[in-house]
């Protein structure tokens, strides 16, 4: 079982409330909220623009040459609070360009880090929610919108991600990137 998952777990432990619960009233309350509250403009590059984080150094990969792409991995953001696909495979040394879709009415992200990482950004998050970032290993994206980033995967190992913005994380919204030792069969994109 993955660290996220044990997180999930913990989660709903102590607060007695399911990942179901949580992301049918996340759904609820935003969709009020979208109705209410007009959205901010898009970010036309599908980035955050002001809070850094630098992943690289938790050992996960590096930011990664977008001329040294070996393959593209297209990934769907839903407001089910989930990811297709939430496992991906790749191969250590390659370079993934992952082509993010938000196919939902909410502003989601996909953020690559361990799950320390994105556990402490989850929680920034709830207390900041508009709190912009320009990280090279996430991309936030507007409803309806893509976005893309370019990550090098150096280690083998599974490499977590997520969606931090409010509530998105506790609800379940995370996968998990296999990053392979071998030149075994590769999935997920």
């Amino acid at each position: 079982m993955t660290d996220w998952r044990k997180l999930l777990e913990m989660f709903e432990t102590t607060t007695h409330i399911s990942r179901r619960t949580v992301a049918m009233t996340l759904t609820a309350a935003l969709t009020i909220l979208l109705t209410a509250v007009p959205m901010p403009a898009a970010h036309a590059d599908g980035q955050h623009a002001q809070h850094d984080h630098h992943a690289a150094s938790d050992g996960i990969g590096e930011p990664g040459d977008a001329a040294r792409v070996t393959r593209t991995i297209d990934v769907d953001m839903h407001d089910a609070m989930r990811f297709t696909p939430a496992t991906i495979t790749v191969k250590r040394g390659e370079t993934i360009r992952f082509n993010v879709k938000n196919s939902g009415r909410v502003r989601h992200e996909m953020m690559l880090g361990t799950v320390s990482a994105l556990r402490e950004h989850a929680e920034m998050m709830r207390k900041m929610p508009q709190m912009e970032h320009a990280e090279p290993n996430a991309v936030t994206v507007d409803p309806g919108k893509r976005g893309e980033f370019v990550w090098h995967f150096t280690q083998a190992g599974e490499v977590p991600f997520a969606c931090l913005e409010p509530g998105h994380f506790e609800a379940g919204m995370v996968g998990t990137i296999r990053v392979r030792a071998d030149a075994g069969s590769i999935g997920g994109g």
